[in-house]
């Protein structure tokens, strides 16, 4: 098997098989890096207006000197805007951020939505997030348990030309099957944490059974996953392919069927995990037995993190578990 160097979206468009993520990318390092990304061969970078460096982004991206329909631009809708009024508001402080005319893929961030309190016309920000006693941020339930009046302004972006393709993101198979079931626009995409440490075969297979493509975040694990990407197997595949342990990572990632994101500021790790590896099938099930054999660990759950308690992944849920739900109409 050759590696792809894109994958086919359910509306037809091709996506590049890597891109280059920038969540928690800090600014002032930012910009370099998309930069070098660009100019290494990078054709798709992945932002979002929660991470507070789009305008950053925007900066290497101009410095890079690529023709914009050369790039793949993602960004995404934060929670603090799915308020339909903020649809239209967000979408253009994010291009003016980023310094383009439309972005590739805009996904709705998470599948919840805050509480705000913002002046009629204003994009809010977190001053405007209402909070509870706890100082926890209320989540507007009603708006967060149907997504369909947030999704119906993004369906409406793709109309207007200002984005070319929608998705989503953090959604469990639950309730993609809801939004399913009233889209328009059927999501292209949904992006969640994939890694040997949170493989998700169910989400993953189930994802790609409806034409939705896996996008993975987090795709070489966080702190707690330094072992397993310097597992003995891992190293030892990463030696007879003369790579970085991280590249057979992400090179077993894409022979899944995902679209990983790496992020990194670091020229040299930039640059290695761009470089894929064509995986035999026997190396391939050594990884896929290697992240089975051990419990999922996530680096993201925001479960807890919002009043009231909203269980994001219903991982524990006896019917809303992606192990039923797989199995399920």
């Amino acid at each position: 098997m050759v590696v792809p160097t894109h994958f086919t979206l359910n509306d037809g468009r091709k996506i590049p098989v890597v891109g280059l993520g920038t969540w928690q990318s800090p600014k002032g390092e930012v910009a370099k890096a998309v930069e070098h990304a660009i100019k290494a061969g990078y054709r798709h970078i992945d932002c979002a207006w929660a991470y507070g460096n789009e305008a950053e982004v925007g900066e290497g991206i101009a410095k890079a000197g690529v023709p914009r329909e050369e790039l793949w631009i993602t960004s995404k809708l934060f929670e603090l805007h799915h308020h339909p009024e903020h649809v239209p508001l967000a979408i253009k402080d994010t291009l003016k951020n980023l310094g383009v005319g439309y972005l590739d893929l805009y996904l709705l961030h998470w599948n919840i939505n805050f509480q705000v309190d913002a002046p009629a016309g204003v994009l809010p920000t977190w001053d405007h997030a209402v909070k509870a006693d706890n100082g926890k941020i209320k989540l507007d339930v009603e708006l967060t348990e149907d997504v369909m009046p947030t999704w119906r302004e993004m369906e409406k972006l793709v109309d207007q030309g200002l984005v070319k393709s929608i998705g989503i993101s953090n959604f469990n198979i639950r309730r993609t099957k809801k939004l399913l079931k009233e889209a328009r626009i059927k999501p292209v995409a949904n992006q969640v944490e994939l890694s040997i440490q949170c493989p998700q075969p169910e989400l993953v297979e189930w994802l790609k059974a409806h034409e939705i493509l896996p996008q993975g975040y987090s795709p070489l694990g966080g702190t707690a996953g330094q072992s397993l990407r310097e597992n003995p197997t891992v190293a030892k595949l990463a030696e007879a392919h003369k790579v970085h342990g991280s590249t057979i990572l992400l090179s077993w990632l894409v022979k899944r069927g995902i679209n990983p994101l790496p992020k990194s500021v670091t020229p040299s790790r930039i640059d290695a995990n761009l470089k894929l590896v064509d995986l035999s099938d026997a190396e391939f099930e050594e990884i896929e037995k290697l992240a089975e054999s051990h419990p999922a660990n996530r680096v993201c759950d925001q479960s807890e993190s919002f009043e009231p308690y909203y269980d994001i992944y219903e991982e524990k849920h006896p019917e809303h578990n992606d192990k039923v739900q797989a199995k399920s109409a």
